[in-house]
């Protein structure tokens, strides 16, 4: 038995399967990520509370003698095995390796893969069905995201793809949605363009905003930052159905079909949902970098496609 499979054995350190477990319903609770098992790191102490670890069995170290460079290296037990059960999780495509994760987000990361997340929202006793609904970060995810954040914009924007197939691969397509709705609500920090709401579940796994296409899916509207907009599901559904929009110099715009509203219709609790805007002019609220902003065609097409559409009626 090697050296650190006896002090493993002697200190009644957990089995690295239930380690590798934990690590994944871990990772899950973090979004998708955690760093790497660093001295003070939140994660290291709360995975070893998890297992209600002694002082001696948080503290050991471990000393490994490099023979060629004549030098001690010491390291925590626990640490390590933290590290080989991640290793592990890494060789069964459950979480990519920090080196891979850092080619992609530039911080030096374990982030679950799709498999793991599928994995992880087992162990979590989570319903699948809500997976699309999670803003748990997956390596595949993160790279469609990073493409449609970092994308350079072409000079003639045109919102509307012709070549985008009407059906495709479900697999595909979902990954494509969870991308876009993750480079969209991150780009607006997680808060509603119209009234700025932001709010997450209790858990902090998934947030009240959506990401809205401008020109939508049904008309082959690109799956990009700049036919985007993040949105919470009141406003959502009020841009997708007519009632609101909004013009090329960002300001919000209620339809004239207002007028016909019943008085008590589209109020809550005293507070005027879709007269307020018309009221009192009132601005989108928008990323801070300029080339994510919405692009003048796809507001266009929306003014003239859904809100003109409403006003006529």
């Amino acid at each position: 038995m090697s050296y650190e499979g006896r002090m493993t054995e002697d200190l009644a350190m957990p089995e690295r399967r239930l380690i590798e477990t934990s690590l994944l319903k871990c990772l899950f609770l973090h979004g998708g990520v955690i760093r790497e098992f660093g001295e003070g790191e939140p994660v290291v102490q709360q995975l070893a509370d998890e297992f209600h670890l002694n002082d001696r069995q948080r503290r050991e170290t471990l000393k490994t003698m490099y023979r060629k460079e004549n030098r001690r290296k010491t390291s925590l037990l626990w640490h390590r095995l933290l590290f080989r059960a991640a290793t592990a999780l890494a060789r069964k495509n459950l979480v990519s390796r920090p080196t891979e994760t850092f080619r992609l987000t530039n911080r030096r990361e374990w982030m679950l893969t799709e498999k793991g997340f599928d994995e992880a929202i087992k162990l979590s006793d989570i319903p699948i069905s809500r997976k699309d609904s999670l803003l748990v970060a997956s390596f595949e995810v993160q790279e469609i995201a990073r493409a449609i954040a970092e994308r350079p914009k072409p000079e003639n924007y045109n919102p509307i793809d012709t070549s985008k197939k009407t059906v495709t691969r479900v697999a595909n397509r979902l990954l494509r949605q969870r991308g876009f709705r993750q480079a969209v609500v991150e780009a607006y920090g997680h808060k509603c363009a119209m009234c700025g709401l932001k709010l997450a579940s209790p858990d902090r796994l998934s947030w009240e905003v959506e990401a809205a296409h401008i020109v939508p899916s049904y008309a082959r509207g690109r799956d990009d930052i700049w036919n985007g907009v993040a949105l919470c599901r009141l406003h959502h559904w009020a841009f997708d159905i007519g009632w609101l929009t909004f013009s090329v110099d960002y300001q919000i715009q209620v339809s004239h079909a207002v007028d016909r509203l019943p008085p008590d219709d589209g109020i809550m609790g005293g507070y005027e949902f879709i007269r307020a805007p018309a009221d009192k002019p009132m601005a989108l609220c928008l990323p801070n970098r300029r080339e994510m902003h919405p692009d003048p065609a796809a507001i266009r097409w929306h003014n003239q496609h859904v809100f003109n559409r409403q006003q006529r009626t």
